[in-house]
């Protein structure tokens, strides 16, 4: 439970670190616990989804699941993500949010 509530404290720093690198204004957090629930990978870990307005996420999804695709778009996002936890204050880092 520990580990739980550690990883949940960090979900405002990261959040927001997403939210600045992909240009959104808000964010779902997501995750499932359970097979029946779509867990596929089984260790404790915390979906955060960009979104914007009218992005249409829920509506429109489909019901099979797609491969996650470790392209260039995915490794730049990922850089960006970074480079907005990299400016903050390493003892913002280490506390909890």
């Amino acid at each position: 439970m520990q580990v739980v509530a550690a990883m949940c404290s960090k979900v405002p720093l990261i959040s927001n670190a997403i939210v600045k690198a992909t240009d959104s204004d808000s964010f779902n957090l997501l995750v499932n616990n359970g097979a029946a629930a779509g867990q596929v990978i089984f260790h404790t870990h915390i979906h955060i989804i960009p979104r914007k307005e009218r992005d249409c996420l829920w509506t429109s999804e489909s019901l099979h699941r797609h491969t996650l695709k470790l392209d260039k778009e995915a490794s730049e996002l990922a850089s960006r993500v970074r480079e907005q936890l990299c400016r903050l204050p390493e003892e913002q880092l280490d506390q909890p949010s």
